[in-house]
């Protein structure tokens, strides 16, 4: 619990600086033309969101296959399982906790790219992904990838759900309620 409340106090760190060297307004990638969609089912669904997904479903398969098929997956399931162990077993617990902090920042990074893609970027955008996060694997169980992939289904449809009955603006508290 004291790294998660480190780790969010550094967050909230970095977000200040970005704030001071970037200002607050929101900036964004744009080629001019205002881009309205296609109708897929009755939804909108722009060229960003079409590169979103799909590179989502390659990122998630490529991972699942790292962790299972190399010996990096191996170790990480290892040291996740049981660190003392692994480092009895001649695991290098700080190095795999290293790889997979840097991947797990890579595919943040990448995230974050995709969504300025389709919105904007602010300072604060990384906040609200951060809980849509927590929730879904909540919802999904923390062990499971697949878990968290339905997880993270079950949470948007219940906030599209509830922007398409109730209102748009209620599509964060909506994520807060199922967090409680």
């Amino acid at each position: 619990m004291a790294l998660l409340i480190a780790s969010l106090g550094i967050y909230i760190i970095f977000q200040n600086l970005i704030s001071l060297i970037f200002q607050d307004s929101s900036k964004s990638f744009t080629t001019g033309e205002v881009n309205v969609g296609y109708d897929f089912f009755g939804a909108l669904i722009t060229k960003a969101q079409i590169g979103t997904i799909f590179t989502s479903i390659f990122l998630v398969l490529i991972v699942s296959a790292v962790i299972k098929k190399t010996k990096i997956g191996k170790n990480i399931r290892a040291v996740s399982s049981n660190s003392d162990l692994s480092n009895i077993l001649g695991i290098n617990s700080n190095i795999v906790i290293l790889w997979v902090f840097g991947l797990g920042s890579a595919l943040a990074s990448i995230t974050g790219i995709l969504v300025a893609f389709d919105t904007d970027m602010t300072p604060t955008m990384g906040f609200n992904l951060l809980l849509y996060g927590i929730v879904a694997m909540i919802i999904g169980g923390v062990g499971s990838t697949w878990g968290l992939i339905c997880g993270s289904l079950l949470l948007a449809i219940a906030q599209h759900l509830g922007a398409y009955y109730i209102d748009s603006k209620w599509m964060d508290a909506i994520a807060y309620i199922i967090l409680i």
